[in-house]
């Protein structure tokens, strides 16, 4: 019997495009620790640091809907990438639309820390080997738990912007986008956890009844 090629076999190519999205994908996922030195609230400084890493972050996550042509999910996993990628990319538009139509909203100014980045790309290139190597349902936990925190940090740094926003139309554009990204992570949790609930408690076949 002949088995179909491992897409992500070293020295195939399909293993470099996979290496290319995970990376991409898992750049603007790691959340901020708790000790990062922030920049004053309020001012319009913090404001674009919200604006740039949100952008960066949805500009990232809206690639996520390729990922199925390399790994095999399930269709409720493909189907709720293909919504975060949407969701991700009108994102990204609205708020690249908000810029070009307000100058002094800047999406080019992370201003994360030396220290910060080198950390978050540690933590991006070990996931980013968890995902090459892992099949089946620890690829569906991986994916999914990576999900849940990029979604998580997505609507959290779209309520701080609007939060700070003096523009009411802003404001109600960045609401928007944090409603989407916590219902969507709230979807993802729903996910997983029946994902780990199945992990936890197989399904037990019944006994077969004794031959007579």
């Amino acid at each position: 019997m002949n088995h179909p090629k491992n897409r992500l076999s070293p020295g195939n190519p399909w293993r470099l495009i996979v290496t290319l999205l995970i990376a991409g994908v898992l750049a603007g996922c790691q959340s901020l620790p708790p000790h990062s030195a922030p920049t004053p609230a309020g001012s319009a400084t913090s404001g674009n640091n919200c604006y740039s890493l949100l952008h960066q972050l949805l500009t990232d996550q809206q690639d996520i809907r390729w990922l199925h042509f390399i790994k095999h999910e399930p269709a409720e996993i493909k189907v709720l990438m293909g919504r975060i990628a949407a969701a991700s990319g009108a994102g990204a538009r609205l708020l690249a639309i908000m810029a070009r139509e307000d100058p002094a909203i800047r999406l080019d100014v992370p201003q994360l820390p030396a220290g910060e980045t080198a950390t978050r790309e540690a933590i991006a290139a070990t996931k980013q080997h968890e995902l090459l190597e892992q099949t089946g349902e620890a690829f569906e936990l991986s994916l999914l738990l990576t999900e849940a925190e990029a979604l998580t940090y997505a609507w959290h740094l779209a309520d701080v912007a609007r939060a700070q926003e003096a523009n009411p139309g802003h404001a109600r554009a960045l609401a928007g986008i944090a409603a989407d990204m916590k219902n969507l992570h709230q979807e993802v949790f729903v996910l997983l956890l029946s994902r780990t609930t199945r992990a936890a408690h197989p399904a037990v076949a019944p006994p077969r009844r004794p031959l007579k």
